[in-house]
């Protein structure tokens, strides 16, 4: 097994929260990770991008070629365009429809949202609807990881106690929250993939 992952957003968003949990759940599947970080992770607001590879053999480099990509996990539209260069021809782009304008001259969303749903992998979820919806806004990062659990060859059972496990010192009730974030989103996501001809 092999995923190539970039994950991007800006800072405040949970992009380092969510490789945390990938990686994680790979390490209990048995598989080697690494991860690199990169740009603004300090500065909430700023770009926050990771690059983290899976694979079940040893890895020996951990940034991802330009067109190598298998996933792009995006926390809004804008952050998942930016590294299109970056994607494979048969790789997976998985992002939140809800847009983070933090820049004067913030492209148009409709135009932004057309664009990605031209592309022919691609799973579009109003993350940030569903967590509100649902009571929990804080956790739009799980519902968007949760629908990139569709696509990602780990067992879903993994993720959720990698959630688990990353939010146990907050108590059962986060906990539950966070996991309850994750299912919505594979929920939305599976069929999404479903609709499209696509198996996991």
């Amino acid at each position: 097994m092999k995923r190539d992952i970039i994950l991007s957003g800006v800072g405040g968003q949970g992009i380092l929260s969510i490789a945390a949990i990938i990686g994680e759940a790979a390490l209990r599947k048995g598989l080697y990770v690494k991860q690199a970080e990169v740009h603004g992770m300090s500065q909430r607001g700023g770009d926050v991008q990771s690059n983290l590879r899976l694979s079940s053999e040893p890895i020996h480099s951990d940034l991802i070629p330009r067109g190598g990509t298998d996933a792009i996990i995006a926390m809004e539209p804008m952050e998942a365009l930016r590294y299109l260069p970056y994607l494979s021809p048969e790789g997976w782009m998985v992002t939140n429809s809800t847009p983070f304008i933090n820049i004067p001259n913030y492209p148009d969303t409709e135009q932004l949202l057309k664009t990605l749903k031209e592309r022919p992998r691609v799973i579009l979820v109003d993350a940030d609807a569903l967590a509100k919806d649902h009571g929990m806004p804080r956790a739009v990062n799980m519902v968007l990881l949760g629908a990139a659990s569709a696509i990602l060859g780990l067992d879903a059972s993994l993720l959720e106690e990698a959630v688990a496990g990353l939010f146990a010192s907050k108590g059962t009730e986060v906990v539950e929250m966070n996991v309850q974030a994750f299912r919505l989103g594979r929920e939305a996501a599976t069929q999404q993939v479903k609709g499209a001809g696509h198996a996991e």
